[in-house]
């Protein structure tokens, strides 16, 4: 089986790198997260989020659409209605984001421990 030239590497890790900054940042996560449960409207969406500015969700928004992981739909009613869903690959993608989000509530414990030890190293030297 040959091996790919550094060149193929290393456009391979820049794709990768580039789409894991699209795709792994804190609202990114928790939007699929919620969105996982359903469509949301707009504002539905920005209560369950949390601590989300207007500007920075539809900002999300904007890249998950664009990136084929949310449909948005207009309902032409007075005033209009926009509702947010997961498409195919957003559910695909919320598997990863469920694991990832069971990694951490397991081993939060552990990393507390770590985090507390670290501080008293620190404190002593």
């Amino acid at each position: 089986m040959a091996k790919p030239d550094i060149h193929e590497d290393t456009a391979r890790c820049e794709h990768i790198s580039r789409i894991l900054a699209r795709i792994s940042d804190k609202w990114t996560l928790l939007v699929v997260r919620v969105l996982g449960h359903g469509p949301r409207r707009f504002n539905a969406l920005r209560r369950e989020v949390g601590e989300i500015s207007q500007k920075v969700l539809a900002s999300t928004l904007r890249e998950l659409e664009q990136n084929g992981f949310v449909s948005r739909t207009v309902t032409p009613v007075n005033p209009p209605q926009v509702e947010y869903a997961l498409t195919e690959l957003g559910h695909e993608f919320l598997m990863p984001v469920q694991a990832l989000a069971e990694w951490v509530v397991e081993n939060a414990p552990r990393m507390d421990v770590a985090r507390d030890a670290y501080l008293k190293r620190r404190a002593e030297d």
